[in-house]
């Protein structure tokens, strides 16, 4: 029988034991490429979104997931290390979620990316919601080489100007 787009991702987090995983895993690799995908695709919009009080509740799925799926390099290469990625991108956001206070997460933010000894552009993500840019300095974090840095930055004041909007300048 074959499931639906998420619901390995919702079986596996339903799960009452670790020791169920393997049997899930199992009939996900069952349905091959695509489905495995599809799962680890749930699996990233979960992390995107997760609060503080579901570390704990993430940590335990990311354990069942590597029970179920062991060794996804089998299927891609390019999952070999997505269990590493993902534990990475949480103890990352973990970090964060408990250094800054609720009531300082409203408004917008940005990560930024760079290396000083690099002639590469700096990379920018702004207009983010604290929970984007968690995630997003959380993703970067688990890849930095060295002489790069990320930063998650709140900001404080905002002007957009659209080209070809003359009407903002003159309001102004």
């Amino acid at each position: 029988m074959q499931m639906t787009h998420n619901e390995y991702f919702m079986q596996l987090n339903m799960l009452d034991s670790i020791q169920d995983a393997p049997a899930v895993g199992k009939q996900l690799r069952s349905e091959g490429f695509t489905a495995v995908r599809r799962f680890l695709d749930d699996f990233r919009a979960y992390i995107r979104t997760y609060e503080e009080e579901q570390c704990q509740q993430a940590e335990l799925l990311l354990q069942k997931a590597r029970a179920a799926l062991p060794e996804p390099g089998g299927i891609s290469p390019s999952w070999t290390f997505i269990w590493q990625e993902f534990e990475g991108i949480m103890t990352t956001k973990r970090r964060i979620l408990g250094e800054i206070d609720r009531e300082q997460r409203n408004g917008e933010w940005q990560v930024l990316l760079d290396n000083q000894f690099s002639n590469q552009s700096i990379a920018v993500y702004p207009g983010l919601t604290f929970y984007e840019a968690v995630y997003m300095f959380a993703y970067f974090r688990t890849e930095l080489v060295r002489n790069e840095y990320i930063r998650l930055q709140k900001v404080a004041t905002v002007i957009t100007i659209i080209g070809g909007d003359q009407s903002a300048l003159e309001e102004g």
